[in-house]
């Protein structure tokens, strides 16, 4: 296996081990939604203007999966729309109290597994935040011009 195949089968096992360790709290603590539902809560949460098509460029999906996770996030509560005065034509999002709660879990779920990870972080140099943050950005670039190059520019869909 080359450099290359190394970085991206460690991502891959990083990535893996990580939703592994971190699945069960998650399940026991949000066992009423999926992952996607409640990272959808989250995104609605930190963003006051939330719409489909942020939300559809962000989880790199079409508006038609979102409209539908959000008609469900709306069946259970945990989000409603809305419209502003000076713009009936968008529908935007916000949490209930409902999910303030959920947001707030999954928020302190999140705090909780980067304390646990914290030893390995504290060992990182700024150097070295600053490389893997680089390449990190640069891979990104990259993907997102293939990504066009595919017709899949979820910002037009």
């Amino acid at each position: 296996m080359n450099k290359e195949e190394q970085v991206l089968a460690g991502f891959r096992d990083l990535y893996n081990k990580l939703v592994w360790l971190n699945k069960f709290k998650m399940e026991d603590k949000l066992k009423d939604f999926k992952s996607s539902e409640v990272h959808c809560m989250e995104y609605i949460g930190r963003d006051p203007d939330c719409n489909v098509t942020k939300l559809a460029e962000s989880f790199y999906m079409t508006r038609g999966a979102i409209s539908k996770m959000t008609r469900k996030l709306i069946a259970k509560g945990v989000i409603e729309s809305y419209q502003k005065p000076d713009n009936k034509k968008e529908i935007y999002f916000r949490l209930t109290e409902q999910g303030q709660k959920i947001y707030k879990i999954h928020d302190e779920l999140h705090k909780e597994f980067q304390e646990r990870d914290k030893a390995v972080f504290e060992q990182v140099t700024q150097e070295q935040f600053d490389s893997m943050l680089g390449f990190v950005e640069k891979y990104k670039r990259h993907l997102d011009t293939e990504i066009k190059k595919q017709g899949m520019d979820f910002k037009s869909e």
